[in-house]
């Protein structure tokens, strides 16, 4: 709820009146007195999944059919409505990768997004694609605080206005800083990710001096972290919220952390939200926090009632898009729809199917087959070392010739199922093209790297995996160290490998493209990722699994 600023503080029709020629009052299009049915509907984290996925779960036509009913219901009652996104479109799924989130900005469009924030991943292609997205959308993407470094000026788009019948929105984007960090060197070197909290502040003061909004709200990407405790993560929209003046911002529409935000307290976060679940967003310093978990598995919506400048939410609720559940009939495992089914929209369908289509028979192909998981969920290869993580590792190794690897587990997205294994497989689990580069060190270097990449923390992309190396990690320092089963030599020299993403800088590690040992290979790691399956399948994951190599104390 709005509170603290002189315009917006309810005042009565007969109070206006009366003060009608003493003083000034802002322009003002709504009625006194008269309650307003204002709709927020809003997804994030989308990552190229434009298409239902093997299931018949989620996909953006199924999305349309669920929105277009929203919207026609809040407009029957005579309401109105916002569709936001929390940004990052890009990067996940191989059709959507190999096409640059063509159908998926195209479809967005059709859907009838109002405005999104500019997501990290909008920045893993060179910058030319992304002014190509742009094109293809014809919505706003939002970001007040990314700067050009050469000319100090905004690049993108700082916020929208919106008139819902009389009531002034504005909607400001913001972008996480750890962009600077996990986004790609190669391409964002002349861009200055600042500070979101503090742009927020001066943006909002400049737009009640220009604008007038009744309301603002921030869409974000910045990632939505249980009572602001974010660990090694740049702050998030608790910190946001509470970092401004109480209630000068209504809602906050975020993304980054890929979680459904429901509370089961103040700063606890619900634990295992299921579909269909109640869901009660965060509030923090009198603004909303809402996430919609991502892919487009729910699609998030808000009631609010607007009444003399004063905003209150009436309800809240994640609705999932054709999510299933496992159930058991007749002692085989079934996967059943949770709620109704929602139809896909056939002219949607239509439109996306031959994106869809293409390179299907490429990326279908099979190029090998396992005899069980390589394992690449994030909640494991970001705390552990695993079997995918040393197989990717292990395949640069031999590629680059060299003594031994380091993979951030940033680059690994997804696990490899055991049976066959395809191509589509390989693009989702490495969907960037990093480049593979190694570097030549002396031991001496080697191990002044180790004490950087080794320790860092687990729960971030930048938390390692290796391949042809041992050692103990104990705080910030490695010791024991044995690479190819001898132990480390300060005066020797020593080849490593690590993808051109970290190699420029990226996760925090220390930047060795300009270093006198370095060498960029030229091949793509899903490419060699890929060669490296076919060379040796079938694939024995047990060869790769971990085996007591990294000793992690304290």
């Amino acid at each position: 709820m709005k509170k603290g600023l002189l315009f917006k503080t309810t005042l009565s029709a007969a109070i206006i009146a009366s003060l009608a020629g003493c003083a000034t009052q802002p322009e003002q299009e709504w009625e006194a007195d008269k309650t307003y049915k204002l709709t927020v509907l809003h997804t994030n984290d989308h990552h190229g999944r434009f298409w239902q996925n093997k299931y018949g779960e989620y996909g953006m036509a199924a999305r349309k059919t669920l929105i277009d009913e929203l919207r026609a219901e809040i407009a029957a009652e005579g309401g109105s409505s916002l569709l936001l996104s929390g940004g990052d479109i890009n990067t996940g799924v191989p059709e959507s990768d190999l096409q640059d989130a063509e159908p998926d900005f195209k479809g967005m469009s059709k859907i009838g997004y109002d405005a999104m924030a500019l997501g990290n991943h909008e920045f893993d292609n060179p910058l030319d694609v992304l002014m190509k997205q742009k094109e293809w959308a014809n919505f706003p993407m939002l970001s007040a605080n990314i700067y050009d470094k050469a000319t100090g000026e905004r690049m993108f788009q700082a916020y929208e206005m919106f008139d819902l019948q009389g009531i002034k929105v504005a909607v400001i984007g913001l972008t996480t800083e750890d962009t600077a960090k996990i986004g790609n060197p190669e391409f964002i070197g002349g861009i200055d990710f600042r500070d979101p909290k503090e742009e927020a502040k001066k943006l909002i003061a400049e737009l009640e001096k220009t604008e007038n909004p009744d309301l603002i709200f921030a869409v974000t990407h910045m990632g939505h972290y249980e009572d602001g405790n974010r660990g090694v993560n740049a702050p998030g929209d608790v910190a946001l919220a509470r970092y401004l003046d109480e209630g000068s911002l209504d809602m906050i529409v975020g993304g980054h952390s890929q979680e459904p935000v429901c509370m089961e307290a103040p700063n606890v976060v619900k634990k295992n939200f299921k579909p269909s679940d109640e869901c009660k967003p965060d509030i923090q310093n009198g603004t909303h926090i809402v996430q919609a978990y991502e892919w487009g598995k729910y699609v998030g919506r808000a009631d609010f009632e607007f009444l003399n400048g004063e905003l209150e939410m009436v309800s809240y609720d994640l609705i999932p898009v054709n999510l299933k559940k496992k159930i058991k009939v007749d002692g085989k495992s079934q996967r059943v729809l949770i709620e109704d089914e929602i139809a896909e929209d056939s002219e949607l369908l239509e439109f996306l199917r031959p994106y869809q289509e293409a390179g299907q028979e490429q990326l279908n192909v099979k190029i090998a087959e396992t005899n069980g998981k390589l394992e690449g969920d994030r909640n494991v290869v970001r705390f552990q070392q695993t079997n995918l993580g040393r197989l990717i590792a292990t395949a640069h190794m031999e590629r680059a010739q060299a003594d031994f690897a380091v993979m951030n587990s940033g680059g690994v997205r997804d696990s490899i199922e055991a049976g066959e294994v395809t191509y589509k497989d390989v693009l989702t689990v490495q969907p960037f093209a990093n480049i593979l580069t190694y570097t030549d060190m002396t031991g001496a270097e080697v191990m002044d790297y180790l004490n950087v990449v080794a320790t860092k923390p687990v729960d971030s992309g930048a938390y390692a995996q290796f391949a042809g190396i041992s050692m103990t990690v104990e705080g910030d320092k490695v010791s024991n160290v044995f690479i190819g089963g001898k132990q480390l030599r300060l005066d020797e020299t020593y080849r490593f490998t690590i993808p051109s993403y970290n190699a420029a800088g990226g996760d925090g590690y220390p930047k060795v493209n300009n270093h006198p040992g370095h060498v960029n290979t030229g091949f793509v790691d899903a490419e060699v990722l890929k060669e490296f399956l076919e060379s040796n399948s079938p694939v024995d994951v047990n060869r790769f699994a971990p085996s007591g190599e990294m000793v992690y104390k304290n």
